[in-house]
């Protein structure tokens, strides 16, 4: 079913208390999106998972628009996603060639950036006979964007990729580029997190950032203080393992899958991963965070707890 413009400022007007759209903003998106000529975005997956680009479809399914693939193939000129478009190879590369020589583009970059070996552990394309790496593409396209994506932990600060021992250099975007990054963090961001700062890009919005590049509307709280159970000894999961009172999110109010659930709600302990530390030496696997202090993990400590 084809998803019109209108169909997308629908659905933002439908979740605008999410996205922190106000009635004018909806206004000015409308006018925006009524431009046929709508603004590019250049979606690039290095170093990852997919889990970012999987946590983003799956965000719109029970109203129109159905899927996240419908909003940006229809509504803001998706040129380039390794995983939605139709065609491959040489031809999907000469359609970014195409709107990087008229720049003005956003980047949304999923995943790492190996930089070993001359950056030849992942590749991005073969153009004319020439193995292209990621690395070297990431940075030639940002050198045009009009502004920079980093989409999930691994593209905001290396992620899981980049853990030691790292064997491939991998690296943030913003590391790579030298350039300024929205960093939309998270293992995998939470899909309204991605629309929230698309849409106030759309709108030509500032977006004010924390100290480590994200968005101060979406992370400027930790998951500890707007925990449900911060104020519940029995069922609080600190003991455990839990990374929340040093998180920043709103995955206690946003939730996931519609609202249906969160982590600590499904009773497993935050794990931090929206952090630049993640997954990092202090990952829960290998020790317990108190807010008291750090003691080992142990097998009897989870299941004395679930007694």
């Amino acid at each position: 079913m084809a998803i019109t413009r209108r169909d997308f400022v629908k659905y933002c007007g439908i979740s605008a208390v999410a996205l922190g759209l106000s009635s004018t903003d909806l206004l000015h998106m409308e006018e925006l999106l009524a431009n046929p000529g709508g603004p590019t975005v250049i979606w690039l997956q290095g170093s990852s998972c997919t889990g970012c680009s999987m946590s983003f479809l799956n965000r719109i399914s029970t109203s129109d628009p159905n899927t996240a693939a419908d909003v940006l193939l229809e509504s803001i000129n998706l040129v380039y996603h390794p995983n939605l478009m139709a065609v491959a190879g040489q031809p999907a590369a000469e359609i970014v060639k195409q709107a990087y020589s008229k720049g003005g583009y956003i980047l949304a970059v999923e995943g790492g950036v190996p930089t070993a070996f001359g950056g030849r552990a992942c590749w991005a394309w073969t153009y004319n006979g020439v193995d292209v790496t990621f690395q070297q593409v990431v940075k030639d396209l940002s050198a045009k964007a009009a502004g920079i994506l980093a989409i999930g932990t691994c593209a905001s600060y290396g992620g899981i990729p980049a853990a030691g021992p790292n064997p491939t250099a991998v690296k943030s975007v913003k590391d790579v580029t030298g350039k300024a990054t929205i960093n939309i963090a998270g293992c995998p961001p939470h899909p309204d997190w991605i629309v929230y700062v698309v849409a106030q890009l759309l709108l030509g919005n500032s977006i004010p950032l924390d100290s480590v590049g994200r968005p101060k509307a979406l992370f400027n709280k930790t998951v500890h203080s707007e925990c449900p159970r911060n104020h519940d000894p029995k069922n609080c999961l600190s003991s455990l393992g839990c990374r929340g009172p040093g998180t920043y999110a709103n995955c206690p109010t946003q939730q996931w899958n519609n609202k249906t659930n969160w982590c600590v709600n499904a009773n497993a302990p935050c794990y931090a991963c929206t952090e630049p530390t993640f997954p990092g030496a202090a990952s829960l696997y290998a020790v317990m965070y108190n807010p008291h202090g750090k003691t080992n993990l142990d097998c009897a400590s989870c299941h004395h707890h679930a007694k």
